[in-house]
């Protein structure tokens, strides 16, 4: 598995967070135009530990620059998904959330205050996002900041997989709009785009929402198959297709998807596009402790 989803710049920007060399990640992150591929890389030094103890000097040492806030506050939106876990509400406790929320308040201080400072900026809203949803701002809110982060960048994939995840039934929405939502995104997205991965990704939550025997059912449906084709068709196996940052996680989840309905010819045309690397989403829905074996064993499955 390559956590760094081969973009050997992530990699980089981690292991200068990591060493908490602030002008290391300043430079790397100023080197990219406020867009899809600077997000990447801030949420790989959000996903490091430790940043949050030394990157409130960075805020403070620069006052008027919108950089390290928005660092600052996306590494809190990561730090207060960490206290709360991927474990199901019930079994949160109520201290977890407490920290869960105490650090989203935080982090949601400092994206405003850099989206203030940096108008045109996409990424504070793409993690506005994150933090809406843990905090529960409701549908409307939620929705707001997702045509927020488009008005920046149309066709953004982080922020249309946030308010996919904001769709789902889990979070208040249902499987109407959120296969409603990825099948317009696809559609209203040139072709090539990597937003087909929204309809694969659709399928996989209704999937896993369902009980056992009803998800083996739904996605045995003719009609599955032919809607992960036609994205695929739009967007991986398209000639145009946009190998930006991502395209790894897009392949391997229709890998996953194909794998699900049983298709296995389609599904090893995914994998043999993968070139052999795994991404912890969405295999981390199979075996949350080794992605990498979910991906073997299904790719085995598929005669790859």
């Amino acid at each position: 598995m390559d956590e760094d989803q081969g973009e050997p710049e992530i990699g980089r920007i981690r292991e200068a967070a990591e060493a908490a060399d602030w002008a290391a990640v300043r430079d790397q992150l100023t080197e990219r135009p406020e867009s899809e591929d600077r997000t990447w890389l801030i949420t790989a030094v959000a996903r490091t530990a430790n940043v949050e103890n030394w990157i409130p000097q960075a805020v403070e040492a620069e006052p008027d620059s919108a950089l390290p806030l928005l660092v600052a506050g996306a590494r809190h939106v990561n730090w207060g998904w960490e206290a709360r876990t991927g474990a199901r509400a019930e079994h949160v406790s109520r201290d977890q959330f407490q920290v869960f929320h105490n650090r989203l308040r935080t982090a949601e201080k400092w994206l405003y205050e850099a989206a203030e400072r940096e108008p045109q900026w996409v990424s504070p809203w793409y993690f506005l996002q994150m933090s809406g949803r843990g905090l529960q701002v409701g549908q409307t809110v939620a929705r707001r900041r997702f045509e927020a982060a488009v008005r920046r960048h149309p066709h953004h994939l982080g922020a249309h997989q946030q308010q996919l995840q904001q769709l789902c039934d889990k979070w208040g929405g249902s499987h109407e709009e959120m296969h409603a939502f990825a099948t317009q995104a696809l559609r209203d997205a040139p072709a090539g785009s990597m937003l087909g991965q929204l309809v694969a990704l659709a399928h996989i939550e209704q999937w896993l929402a369902l009980d056992s025997g009803a998800d083996a059912e739904y996605l045995g449906q003719p009609g599955i198959t032919a809607s992960l084709t036609e994205a695929a068709e739009r967007s991986i196996w398209h000639e145009d297709f946009a190998y930006g940052q991502g395209w790894l996680q897009v392949y391997n989840t229709f890998a996953m998807a194909f794998s699900l309905t049983g298709d296995r010819d389609l599904a090893k045309l995914c994998f043999d596009g993968t070139n052999g690397i795994v991404t912890a989403f969405p295999w981390n829905y199979l075996d949350a402790a080794d992605p990498a074996a979910a991906y073997r064993e299904n790719r085995a499955a598929a005669g790859r």
